[in-house]
């Protein structure tokens, strides 16, 4: 086992939902530790750690990531969006309102990288149809099957969206 004192760390600067903030860090960790362990954003899943289960989805310089594979050095002077930065002034994003119209969730673990990579995919153009919306949300896996729940909220925040 190595010597932690031996680990180099390294700071990082980041704009996360809006506000810059410098963390002084290992240079192994994730931008997924970093918001959780060190920001207190646990709104973040952490759950597969390999970036097959989505539930990290976050936005990282207008694009939807892993955060749990992206490691915070590489994020640095980066413009982070978590899903607790998407309500304005007390309401919800149109999004995750959708998500909420239409029981798109059951246990709720995988509801904010879901959230997070439904706003990717409708900015980036891919919910002509149901099939496209499942498509190009399959890198999030809800274990609880609520699936045409989530491809019914990205369809209808779509629309809001346009």
């Amino acid at each position: 086992m190595p010597d932690e004192s031996l680990i180099p760390e390294t700071t990082v600067t980041l704009r996360v939902n809006g506000t810059t903030t410098q963390v002084t860090c290992d240079v192994r960790t994730t931008l997924l530790d970093l918001l959780r362990e060190r920001l207190r954003l646990t709104g973040t899943k952490k759950g597969c750690n390999r970036g097959e289960c989505g539930a990290c989805t976050v936005h990282l310089d207008g694009r939807r990531v892993n955060a749990c594979m992206v490691l915070a050095a590489s994020a640095e002077g980066g413009e982070v969006t978590t899903v607790e930065g998407l309500a304005r002034d007390g309401e919800l994003h149109p999004v995750q309102q959708a998500f909420i119209e239409a029981d798109a969730f059951q246990c709720g673990f995988c509801t904010p990288g879901q959230i997070m990579s439904a706003l990717g995919c409708i900015r980036e153009g891919h919910t002509g149809s149901n099939d496209e919306i499942r498509e190009w949300m399959s890198g999030n896996i809800c274990r609880c099957s609520a699936y045409p729940q989530i491809a019914a909220a990205v369809e209808a925040a779509a629309g809001k969206e346009r």
